[in-house]
Formats: structure tokens, C-alpha cells, sequence
């Protein structure tokens, strides 16, 4: 199983880490993230300058991964695009519950969706700091 791994906390975010080390024991991971944090940004996409990506600093244990200078939304978009078959999404794990209305407005839900608009398979995992 091939399995793209993105958040909304960014690259250097632990639950990131703490998510791909779990999901390894399953498939193939690999990981594009934020470069910055991008909490709060919902379902936004960039469309007014051109995204990069370059290879993460942080040490995933030999995971392939990637830091994007865009929103989750992004990172999930282009993640899919240059790993052509991706079987499920995962995203988080976010600092933070996505309770109640705060689910509008999250970032990590929200690459959970773009991977289910892209017909992928799309999950989101959140806990209480």
C-alpha cells in the first residue's frame, strides 16, 4: 500500500513523525508537508505564485520526504501528482482537537478531503494538547 502522509502543522511538527512511523509498518509512506505551519487555512489553495518543494531536512528513519511552500491542501495535490498511485491520505496528527465548528476552518481535514475530491482514500487524525 503507497501512503502520502501531510499535515497542517508542517514538517517539523512531531505528530507528523509520530504518524509515519506508524504507517510504515503498513506500506510505502512517503511525506509532503507544509514547510511553515499552515493551521487554520482550510481547504485554501495557492493559485497566485508558483509552488516549490525541496527535500526535508528532518530525519524520517529513511522515509522519503518532501516540504512544500503551500497549504495542506497543496501538499496533498502535488504529493499525488508525483507519486502517481496513492491508495490513502493520511493527515495530522494535528496539535489540537478538530471539534465542533473548528473542523470548518482545519487544515488537516482539509487534506483529508482533497485526497476524496482526488478519489483517494482520505483520513484525518487530531488529539487534545
Amino acid at each position: 500500500m503507497r501512503i502520502l502522509i501531510t499535515n497542517d502543522d508542517g514538517i517539523y511538527s512531531p505528530g507528523i513523525a509520530a504518524l509515519a512511523k506508524v504507517a510504515s509498518r503498513f506500506g510505502e509512506v512517503r511525506i509532503v508537508a507544509p514547510d511553515v505551519e499552515q493551521s487554520s487555512m482550510g481547504h485554501a489553495v495557492t493559485h497566485s505564485r508558483p509552488l516549490s518543494y525541496k527535500k526535508s531536512p528532518v530525519n524520517f528513519e529513511g522515509l522519503e520526504a518532501y516540504r512544500v511552500n503551500g497549504t495542506p491542501a497543496d501538499c496533498v495535490a502535488l504529493g499525488t501528482h508525483l507519486w502517481a498511485t496513492t491508495d490513502v491520505v493520511l493527515s495530522g496528527i494535528n496539535m489540537g482537537p478538530n471539534l465542533g465548528n473548528s473542523m470548518w476552518h482545519s487544515g488537516t481535514l482539509a487534506a483529508a478531503k482533497q485526497a476524496v475530491l482526488l478519489g483517494i482514500k482520505g483520513i484525518a487524525f487530531s488529539t487534545p494538547v
